[in-house]
């Protein structure tokens, strides 16, 4: 097979409409746009989120509270997810990724304290929770942040 072989599934393309051309393609005069109105002009449209004047919901709907635009999610782990390394090796988002627990870790990591561990471990991450560290101390290892 070579690339000029390759050709999609029979079904699978369609030919895009061809419109204002002319009554008898089903698709002229006005081009599936209907008589007059803002969308039947070039250039028509109306941006994202307009209500046509009326109040738009986002400014209708009260706000409460801060929310902080430049906040940094952190990937949250839970502590049984630990058990899956070997007793006394160190853990931070690397080998967490290198085992395919995590796909990626953008902005730092967080240990919840679901679950239970049974090894010694070295964790390092950006935040524990308070359970979360006193379970990691409990089972003979260490909570670094970084």
């Amino acid at each position: 097979m070579n690339l000029h072989e390759l050709s999609p599934v029979a079904g699978s393309t369609q030919v895009g409409k061809r419109k204002g051309r002319g009554h008898g393609s089903g698709n002229g005069k006005t081009g599936g746009r209907g008589h007059k109105g803002q969308k039947a002009r070039s250039g028509g449209k109306v941006r994202a989120g307009f209500e046509g004047g009326q109040m738009p919901l986002v400014r209708r709907v009260p706000k409460r509270g801060f929310i902080n635009i430049f906040a940094k999610p952190l990937t949250a782990i839970n502590v049984a997810v630990l058990n899956r390394f070997e007793d006394g090796a160190v853990v931070d988002a690397a080998a967490l990724i290198e085992m395919g627990i995590l796909s990626d870790c953008p902005n730092g990591l967080k240990v919840l304290s679901n679950g239970t561990l049974t090894k010694k471990l070295t964790v390092k991450a950006a935040a524990f929770s308070e359970s979360a560290k006193e379970k990691i101390e409990q089972a003979g290892g260490k909570a670094e942040v970084v």
